[in-house]
């Protein structure tokens, strides 16, 4: 197998519709959490902490261990920062919601297209059109032998 070969066939699959159409996924999707992040953490979160008294999330921690100086050096506290774990978790919460919004709308539409009618079929003739187109077939029949 040669090198050549290789390459032609990763170009093949990197060149693929669906990888191509995954990539762009990914990198919109990459932009759209940032901007949901920011929302959060810039529009939502500032007056939630105003409603539980001017509390900043991701500044939330529960200390395990003080700061402590030891030979004149000073070791950090030991904190367990779940305000960073909380301010993910609206994030992740938000993020999953407007996808949801997304997929729903996106569904909706697709219900639309099946939705249209096809053309109804003609009905089917009554027990009278049937006999009269009997009686017309004969009597064209009985004029073509004469």
């Amino acid at each position: 197998m040669g090198k050549s070969s290789f390459l032609q066939d990763f170009k093949a699959f990197a060149m693929r519709g669906n990888v191509i159409d995954m990539a762009v996924g990914v990198i919109i999707g990459g932009a759209f959490g940032k901007i949901v992040s920011s929302i959060v953490a810039d529009v939502i979160m500032p007056p939630i902490g105003l409603l539980v008294g001017g509390v900043n999330f991701t500044d939330l921690k529960l200390q395990l261990k003080p700061a402590e100086v030891v030979d004149g050096v000073e070791k950090a506290a030991v904190t367990l920062n779940y305000g960073n774990f909380l301010q993910a978790t609206f994030d992740f919460i938000i993020i999953a919601f407007s996808i949801f919004l997304f997929i729903r709308l996106l569904a909706k539409l697709n219900r639309k297209k099946e939705e249209v009618p096809a053309p109804a079929a003609p009905p089917a003739p009554s027990k009278e059109e049937v006999l009269l187109t009997e009686i017309r077939d004969l009597l064209k029949e009985q004029a073509g032998k004469k």
